[in-house]
């Protein structure tokens, strides 16, 4: 299964605090820790833990935090090939507080990440069409993200889109992904619509399908996801776990729905492969520390004791 993951690459500093501090307040906090991380190198790590061929396409500053994420991709077995060095710019930098009920809040310095080009993706051309789905977010210019749906979509590529962090996105870009994935509060800036149930998610995705989209797949935490298409709209329950950190959750969401849409699973069973590999990240402290692996997932998926 070769998934191709266009993104962000990240060095994430997090801070471990009782709380999230308000304007203008100082928390002291408990722990201390930075690894590499970005919307981008998540997703690659979830997708190429959970059993996929993964080949990442990003940036990174020529500096120390540039070879660290390098060496940590390489370690997780990740192609690196297209992986650029840019002279002109620094690696992303970002900076989290999670508190000490698992919700984080992040500032982020993109650097090099804002660089990445459609000459990037004209030089990764061959190594996008090599591959069964194309996974990508918005951390990286918008109009990479289009330029790279418009080259998979002309080649009959399946594309995933994980609208993060919530921009607004065109219908220009939304014809040509296969399945978007926002959380809930993505799809309430994209639709408008206040979503606290079943009823309310489909309704935003009914609305997300009218602007061209063939599947739109709303993640709602700790009460699963929605998966909504022309065919109609199904409820994918989550697996029970104790919230410790939400930091990774999404990505490990959108990187293990890759694999499962790669190995040909119905979206049912790739979101709920989907949803047993966040039970797993939201249980454990830390971005990639908590990115589980196939076996870790499978073994969620055998106590079958969902949420709802």
């Amino acid at each position: 299964m070769k998934i191709a993951v266009i993104g962000s690459s990240n060095v994430d500093m997090t801070i471990r605090a009782p709380r999230i501090p308000g304007p203008g307040e100082t928390v002291v906090g408990s722990k201390y820790d930075m690894s590499i991380g970005g919307r981008g190198i998540n997703q690659s790590v979830a997708a190429t833990r959970a059993g996929g061929e993964v080949s990442f396409i990003s940036r990174i500053g020529n500096d120390m935090f540039g070879e660290k994420i390098i060496n940590g991709l390489m370690a997780d077995h990740i192609n690196v090939s297209h992986v650029i060095k840019d002279s002109h710019s620094y690696t992303g930098i970002a900076h989290s507080v999670v508190a000490n009920n698992g919700e984080n809040s992040v500032a982020l310095a993109p650097g090099a990440n804002m660089n990445i080009s459609e000459e990037d993706i004209d030089n990764a051309k061959a190594l996008i069409l090599a591959s069964d789905i194309l996974l990508m977010q918005l951390e990286i210019p918008v109009e990479t993200v289009k330029y790279a749906a418009k080259l998979a979509r002309l080649n009959n590529k399946k594309i995933i889109l994980n609208p993060s962090p919530a921009l607004p996105v065109s219908d220009d870009l939304l014809q040509s992904i296969s399945v978007l994935t926002p959380d809930a509060a993505e799809a309430e800036l994209l639709t408008g619509i206040n979503i606290t149930d079943e009823r309310s998610a489909e309704l935003a995705g009914r609305i997300l399908l009218e602007r061209g989209l063939d599947r739109v797949i709303i993640t709602m935490r700790t009460k699963g996801a929605m998966v909504i298409d022309n065919g109609g709209a199904e409820h994918v329950p989550a697996f029970k776990q104790k919230t410790v950190d939400t930091t990774a959750m999404n990505d490990v969401f959108n990187g293990v729905l890759a694999v499962g849409l790669a190995e040909d699973k119905n979206f049912y069973e790739a979101v709920l492969l989907a949803n047993a590999a966040c039970s797993y990240s939201l249980s454990r402290p830390g971005g990639l520390p908590s990115i589980p692996f196939r076996d870790q997932i499978m073994e969620i998926m055998k106590r079958k004791k969902t949420s709802h």
